[in-house]
């Protein structure tokens, strides 16, 4: 993808090199104990169960491959999976069948929200790890406090960070020059613009995090949001969604009688003008397809003002791994700077990082951009916590009984 700007071509130009054997001095601390778990590392082949829908994410976990492969002489092969839900469901029934340490078929697995709710829940998980890893050091733990609690459940060394992510919007500034700043704000725009808005249908991700912002907005108590969910909790706690959601209804696109299937079919109707906006949970989408020439370079992004939902997502070992130093490894060169830079980057994938950049070392610094390419957000707004993993089941088959049909 041509990048035209003299400072990207400079930080590409630097992640190039630190891609190299060259690595920085942030690849990882050496201690007596790391290098046991790189030596024992060597030759492993590490299979990682990763989702598989996006070209960009398959080049950059292509390219890790050959920097782990150069580096520790690992054999990473991405399993390219379209559902993590199906590897939980593969990993449990390892466990019925008795297969217990190293005679597992999954050493790495991309994974958030309720799939490691369950996988920690069921004893999947091998761990703790992932904060005796040596370049942990730089996860930022204070200003993104999702790295260490994975929708309002605690990490506790069971997976370790690797992006961040949050309820973004983008539209073309030149057909939406005031964008909302909150649902009501939302809803107010689609009574004055009817069928110019709509969001995906649940249980896509994107849909589901659609109705979890509403939920969090209008919640009487979000403290009650960070604990599972319980009969009176949700009652209590939605009273206030679903008249929202009604009344936003009618005023969708085809009037709310039908939803796009995913975030992609409503961001290529915002770019034919079919709709007003589009919304992601990658800040940074808009400002890759800006790049990918697929939008304008008109299209803004914005999050609401006091805030939308955000969480990490991370990378985790079952309990019946076969090659977990080799996984261990890889995680560690996930978190080093020159991994998070290059997946940072709208070149490459454009996954904002999980590091606190004014921690690093100005090497390691210098590899990540300014945020002045067009499409990013320009005020970031404060990260709102994720309801506890375990509200997403109910609030799914709700969003189904009442408009889905």
């Amino acid at each position: 993808m041509p990048i035209e700007s003299t400072l990207l071509s400079r930080r590409q130009l630097l992640l190039a090199t630190a891609g190299s054997a060259a690595l920085p001095h942030a690849w990882g601390q050496a201690s007596p104990a790391w290098a046991e778990t790189e030596k024992a590392a060597r030759g492993q082949t590490v299979y990682w169960n990763a989702w598989a829908g996006s070209e960009q994410t398959n080049a950059y976990l292509q390219w890790v491959a050959q920097q782990v492969k150069a580096a520790h002489g690992i054999n990473l092969q991405h399993v390219k999976i379209t559902d993590t839900a199906d590897v939980v469901k593969r990993v449990r029934a390892e466990k019925a069948a008795g297969r217990g340490a190293g005679e597992g078929t999954v050493d790495l697995v991309w994974i958030n929200g309720e799939n490691f709710a369950a996988m920690k829940r069921e004893g999947l998980l091998f761990g703790p790890w992932a904060e005796a890893l040596p370049n942990f050091r730089w996860v930022d733990t204070v200003g993104k406090p999702t790295t260490l609690n994975d929708f309002s459940v605690p990490t506790e060394g069971m997976e370790s960070p690797w992006g961040m992510a949050q309820f973004t919007l983008f539209a073309d500034s030149q057909r939406l020059p005031e964008r909302p700043q909150s649902m009501q704000a939302l809803l107010a725009l689609a009574r004055r613009q009817p069928g110019r808005i709509t969001y995906p249908r649940l249980p896509d991700f994107h849909g589901t995090t659609f109705v979890k912002q509403a939920l969090v907005e209008f919640a009487p108590d979000r403290a009650a949001l960070a604990r599972p969910v319980t009969d009176a909790a949700f009652a209590t706690q939605t009273a206030a969604l679903w008249p929202f959601l009604d009344a936003l209804r009618p005023h969708l696109w085809r009037a709310g009688k039908q939803f796009p299937q995913n975030a992609a079919a409503v961001r290529q109707m915002m770019a034919d003008g079919e709709l007003l906006l589009a919304i992601t949970f990658n800040p940074n989408e808009a400002a890759n397809e800006i790049a990918a020439k697929r939008l304008p370079a008109t299209v803004v992004s914005w999050q609401f003002e006091k805030g939308t939902i955000g969480n990490t997502h991370f990378v985790a070992i079952p309990y019946n791994a076969r090659a977990k130093a080799g996984a261990q490894v890889v995680a560690n060169f996930l978190l080093s700077p020159a991994a998070q830079a290059r997946k940072a980057d709208i070149a490459h994938w454009g996954d904002p990082t999980v590091l606190d950049l004014a921690r690093l070392p100005a090497a390691e610094r210098a590899l990540f951009g300014t945020g002045q390419q067009p499409g990013l957000v320009n005020a970031p707004a404060p990260t709102l916590p994720e309801p506890h993993a375990s509200w997403v089941e109910p609030l799914e088959r709700a969003w189904a009984q009442r408009h889905g049909a």
